[in-house]
């Protein structure tokens, strides 16, 4: 039926094109590429997990496992390595070609999770003037709020849509 008509628009479905093949061999490269990057992402997990563990050690032989900034460390670093599961996962979803309302989904809950870091480790002190400190904290509520407010957008449409 494909070669019925060889002068067709498009030619013979048969025979495979250079420009095919090449179109081909780049999907090919790009999932490896993205099994790659999923690998890179699980080893620097196993390193982050080995450096909290780590970390909380040292913390509790020097005996300031109690400082609040230690734990607020603590907690920065967990975060850290939430954010790297999410992003391994996306990067998963889109290896194995998932629908794009879960990657959607993943990539909001990577941007939660940065912002609640990047609250839970902000510090005032950090900026040259108040006007700037509030800026920045008016910036990050906004982002945050911003990110919820899609979540509340994606659950309530995949509940009609199920």
């Amino acid at each position: 039926m494909a070669n019925e008509d060889p002068d067709s628009v498009g030619g013979s479905l048969d025979a495979e094109s250079p420009d095919e093949r090449i179109l081909a061999f780049s999907e090919t490269l790009i999932r490896y590429v993205e099994v790659v990057a999923a690998l890179v992402l699980v080893v620097l997990f196993a390193i982050g997990v080995f450096d909290l563990g780590l970390q909380i050690f040292q913390s509790g032989v020097r005996g300031d496992i109690t400082d609040p900034l230690v734990v607020v460390g603590f907690i920065d670093t967990a975060l850290l390595l939430f954010i790297i599961v999410e992003v391994y996962q996306t990067v998963v979803a889109y290896t194995q070609e998932s629908d794009t309302r879960q990657i959607v989904r993943l990539v909001i809950y990577t941007g939660v999770i940065a912002m609640v870091r990047k609250a839970i480790i902000f510090r005032t002190g950090e900026y040259a003037t108040e006007q700037l400190a509030l800026l920045a904290a008016a910036a990050y509520t906004l982002i945050i709020f911003g990110l919820a407010a899609l979540l509340v957008v994606e659950r309530r449409t995949r509940l009609d849509a199920e």
